[in-house]
């Protein structure tokens, strides 16, 4: 099939997240690995990629926050409704490679959304993995993403959860602060354990300096990259960074491959 065919899907559920975050559940069998993306097309309007957040045969859910056109049109698909993809595309995190060793998943506010395939990954593979340990931020308590899936997670992996500031109630009761500050307090032993990274700039760039701190390699350590991608093939040269295309090279990456670049 073509890099660039569309095909139509059902959307069987929409969820909403946040006042500005959306999950959409699609009913297909593409089962993107963890950290590959598909192309999101509505005609008239354009495409937009977005991670998958699942890792099943059955349903592709795709969150996404609402900040573009692209966005605000899906915001307004209904379950029942049709949408256009296309892929999946990229490289995402190497889970066969991680086998027997531990799992260290760091994430803030949207960059939650693919580690959650990552975590549905593991559920169906738990066998093949050690200590699992869960560093996820948000805004505010509000913001918290899959927060029905939450204390599920605190049941099954040790997960370490706060909110920037909570002017509202805190129902989960996590610490205020920024993620990265718990990262810094916590004790995490660097022997056959990988960190998986995904989030804003500012907190990937602190958290890789706390956990070289902490006795951390380049090599033990595995970011996505976010850029503007235009075909998600390699072909444009528009995510092109230091030689590498974000969509195809990408968009996860072992750190000493791009830690050079400025992202």
């Amino acid at each position: 099939m073509s890099l660039y065919k569309l095909k139509k899907y059902l959307i069987k559920d929409v969820i909403k997240q946040t006042n500005d975050n959306t999950m959409i559940r699609i009913q297909t069998n593409l089962n993107p690995i963890p950290g590959q993306f598909v192309q999101v097309s509505i005609p008239g309007i354009g495409e937009a990629p977005i991670s998958s957040a699942s890792y099943n045969k059955k349903e592709l859910d795709l969150n996404f926050r609402v900040v573009g056109s692209v966005t605000e049109a899906l915001n307004k698909f209904k379950k029942g409704d049709k949408v256009y993809l296309r892929g999946p595309y990229g490289n995402g995190y190497p889970m066969e490679k991680f086998k027997g060793q531990n799992l260290i998943l760091v994430g803030g506010g949207c960059g939650v959304a693919p580690l959650r395939g990552i975590i549905e990954y593991i559920d169906k593979h738990r066998e093949d993995y050690k200590h699992v340990e869960l560093f996820f931020g948000f805004r505010t308590p509000s913001d918290v993403l899959f927060k029905n899936e939450v204390l599920e997670w605190s049941k099954r992996y040790n997960l370490n959860l706060s909110v920037d500031k909570a002017p509202e109630e805190n129902l989960f009761h996590c610490p205020v602060g920024f993620v990265t500050q718990i990262l810094e307090r916590v004790n995490i032993s660097n022997e056959n354990s990988s960190v998986l990274m995904c989030g804003p700039p500012i907190m990937i760039d602190k958290s890789i300096e706390i956990i070289k701190q902490k006795g951390f390699t380049d090599e033990q350590i595995w970011v996505s990259l976010e850029r503007h991608m235009k075909c998600c093939t390699g072909k444009c040269g528009h995510c092109m960074i230091n030689g590498k295309y974000v969509c195809s090279d990408g968009p996860v990456f072992r750190y000493d491959e791009v830690k050079s670049i400025d992202e």
